[in-house]
């Protein structure tokens, strides 16, 4: 895996550009987001089993989209009190849960919950775990874009010839409290407004959601315009019903979160659950 890092101009978002070797005819990018490892109602045993499923997948990859951990501290909304772990020792799982697929996580964010203790002291916990990880090249603290590249398309280079399939990604945590579906489904799409890629990645909402958009994309140096899909993925957590959900009345949210498929001999990018 060959890589080359960046930043947007005017801006914190940064730019991985990843290139996988043309051998490889698909890949599935894992969604791992709002795990809250330290929250008594956190499955850490399925989240187990899914980080296993991509370590023994060669198609497999992941990203890792902020709320890793659940950081309830003593200022917070969350209670600290019922926390299984402290959060350094939430920090530690999640460097020992991570590594043997660290090689495959193509980048990492920052989540509302890690948040907590940078606005009050300072410490960047998501990038402690990149750090630990050996990723922090590969860590945002706000947004990222990837640009993936692998395969080899039918005249798709140049003169007709073959290229490696390109596939351009945006992903960031998000944030808000719209507890409407419509209400999350709008902030999912709304990333669009944003930057125009082929996949947008949204976490945060806890609610897992699918959608699928036609988007015409000028190219100003050829002179033309194509009919283009745009795949929108909202992650949901890891989280059992109960605790502080059940108190303020959220609704019980499902576990399954989607996993992307994207095809190397040809653009075609879809999702499920």
């Amino acid at each position: 895996m060959k890589q080359s890092i960046e930043y947007c101009k005017g801006s914190n978002m940064k730019v991985i550009k990843i290139d996988l070797p043309e051998e490889q005819e698909k890949v599935e990018i894992h969604l791992f987001a709002d795990e809250h490892i330290g929250d008594p109602n956190s499955d850490i045993k399925r989240l187990k089993e899914r980080i296993n499923v991509v370590a023994n997948n060669q198609n497999a990859y992941c990203i890792m989209n902020g709320d890793i951990m659940d950081n309830a501290t003593k200022t917070s909304i969350g209670d600290a009190y019922i926390s299984e772990f402290n959060p350094m020792q939430q920090l530690q799982i999640a460097v020992e849960l991570f590594s043997p697929i660290k090689k495959k996580i193509l980048a990492i964010t920052h989540g509302n919950h890690e948040a907590r203790t940078y606005r009050k002291e300072g410490i960047d916990l998501s990038y402690m775990i990149s750090a630990q990880l050996g990723l922090t090249d590969r860590y945002s603290q706000t947004s990222a874009l990837i640009f993936l590249r692998f395969g080899k398309g039918k005249n798709h280079g140049r003169n007709g010839g073959l290229a490696k399939q390109i596939y351009t990604i945006y992903m960031l945590h998000g944030g808000g409290g719209g507890r409407k579906e419509g209400a999350k489904a709008i902030r999912l799409a709304d990333m669009a407004s944003i930057i125009d890629t082929d996949i947008y990645i949204h976490s945060h909402t806890h609610l897992p959601m699918i959608m699928k958009q036609a988007h015409y994309r000028i190219d100003k140096i050829n002179n033309s315009v194509s009919l283009v899909d745009k795949l929108f993925v909202n992650t949901a957590s890891n989280l059992d019903y109960g605790g502080y959900g059940e108190a303020q009345e959220f609704k019980p949210s499902s576990k399954d979160t989607p996993i992307i498929y994207l095809n190397g001999l040809k653009k075609e990018m879809t999702a499920r659950l």
